[in-house]
C-alpha cells in the first residue's frame, strides 16, 4: 500500500516514512502544498496523510484540489485543540484527522482501519447493490446515486451510509456506527461522526416527501428512514 506525506517538516516525514515502512507501506513525500497536489493526482497512492500548514498552498487548498479529481482516503495533521480545523478539514472531505504531536501507533491504526473499509473485501456482503427508496448504493463499484443522481462520497462517508442502510429502519448506536464505519469508539471530544453526517445529509437532500433521511434519536444512535415509514 502506497502513503503519500504533504508536509513542510521535513524530519517528522522522515520519522513518519521509517515508521510505515517498518510496518510494511510504500512511502513518499513532499514538503509543499503545489508538489503535494501534482504528486497525488501524478501517483494515485492508496493514502494521503495531509498537513493543515503548508508553505505555497494550504492544507485546505491542497485538499480542494485532490478532492476535484480523486477519490482517495486523506488523512489530516492538525495542530492539538485546533478543533476548527479538523471540523474544516472533515466538511471538506478528509476522511479523518489526527493531531500533532500523535503517537505512530494511532497513526498507524487510523491508516489500517481506513484502508481496511476503503480497499479490503467486504465482509458478510448479500448483495452487491443496497437499494432503499430513492437511494441506491453499489458496493463493488463504491458508487452512490440518490434520485438517479449520482453523489460523491468520501470513504468515510461512504461506510457510514453503508451501515445505515443495512439497518435501514433501525437505529443504530452511535458507538456501533463509529466502530463499524470509522474503525474505532466514540469519544466525548471526537466530532468525526457528527461532520460526516451533516455532510451525508446535505449530499443526499431530504426524502422526496421533504422528510429527514438520517434521523438523529436523541440518546440513542441514528436511524435511515425508510419511505414508507417517513
Amino acid at each position: 500500500m502506497s502513503i503519500l506525506i504533504i508536509d513542510d517538516d521535513v524530519e517528522l516525514c522522515e520519522l513518519v516514512r521509517e515508521y510505515l515502512e517498518g510496518e510494511g507501506f510504500e512511502v513518499d513525500a513532499v514538503y509543499d502544498g503545489p508538489a503535494g497536489v501534482d504528486r497525488c493526482l501524478a501517483t494515485d497512492p492508496e493514502l494521503v496523510i495531509l498537513d493543515v500548514m503548508l508553505p505555497g498552498l494550504g492544507g485546505f487548498a491542497v485538499l480542494s484540489r485532490i478532492r476535484e479529481d480523486s477519490r482517495v482516503p486523506v488523512i489530516m495533521l492538525t495542530a492539538r485543540g485546533e478543533e476548527v480545523d479538523r471540523i474544516v478539514g472533515l466538511e471538506m472531505g478528509a476522511d479523518d484527522y489526527i493531531p500533532k504531536p500523535f503517537n505512530p501507533r494511532e497513526l498507524v491504526a487510523r491508516i489500517r482501519a481506513i484502508l481496511r473499509r476503503t480497499t479490503g473485501p467486504m465482509e458478510n456482503q448479500e448483495r452487491t447493490v443496497l437499494e432503499v427508496g430513492d437511494l441506491e448504493m453499489d458496493l463493488g463499484g463504491r458508487q452512490v446515486r440518490c434520485n438517479n443522481d449520482e453523489v460523491e462520497l468520501t470513504g468515510a462517508e461512504f461506510m457510514i451510509l453503508e451501515v445505515l442502510l443495512r439497518e435501514a429502519g433501525n437505529v443504530v448506536s452511535r458507538d456501533e456506527l463509529s466502530r463499524q464505519a470509522l474503525g474505532r469508539r466514540t469519544s466525548a471530544f471526537d466530532r468525526s461522526l457528527d461532520v460526516h453526517l451533516s455532510n451525508l445529509r446535505r449530499k443526499l437532500g431530504p426524502l422526496a416527501g421533504g422528510g429527514e433521511r438520517i434521523k438523529t434519536i436523541r440518546g440513542v444512535g441514528y436511524l435511515y428512514v425508510r419511505p414508507s415509514a417517513a
